[in-house]
């Protein structure tokens, strides 16, 4: 998609900071200035969300990310990563085009990335019967 902005970093057409790659995905340095060490992994080909995502993708995917958070724990000083992801507009997706943030951790870095949340509305057993599979 020549308009997406992540496929235009996937193909050069944007100069990216790239950590790491191979020939399904990319790794590369977010641009939010947010948290040091903040990665970016996409697929190469185009899909909105993990909703849409294929099974081989999301799974090449889910190896770099695995790639990438091991590398950052066992070469750079990190000790942990929070894995991020927003699957749709309603879910705060602000890029469609799916992708995983990595978040490398130390001990006491003073990192809130876990969300607030109010609390649940419904009844755990009337969800449950709604949920299950």
């Amino acid at each position: 998609m020549d308009e997406c902005v992540f496929c235009q970093i996937a193909t050069g057409k944007i100069q990216g900071l790239r950590v790491y790659e191979n020939d399904k995905t990319l790794a590369f340095m977010d641009i939010a200035k947010d948290v040091d060490g903040h990665v970016l992994v996409i697929p190469k080909s185009h899909c909105k969300n993990i909703l849409d995502c294929d099974l081989e993708t999301l799974s090449a995917v889910m190896q770099t990310v695995k790639t990438v958070s091991n590398y950052l724990t066992e070469h750079c000083g990190y000790e942990g990563v929070n894995l991020l992801n927003a699957s749709d507009e309603s879910a705060g997706q602000s890029v469609p085009h799916f992708h995983i943030h990595i978040i490398p951790r130390k001990k006491d870095d003073g990192i809130d990335a876990w969300p607030r949340f109010e609390g649940a509305k419904e009844d755990i057993q009337t969800v449950f019967e709604k949920v299950k599979m």
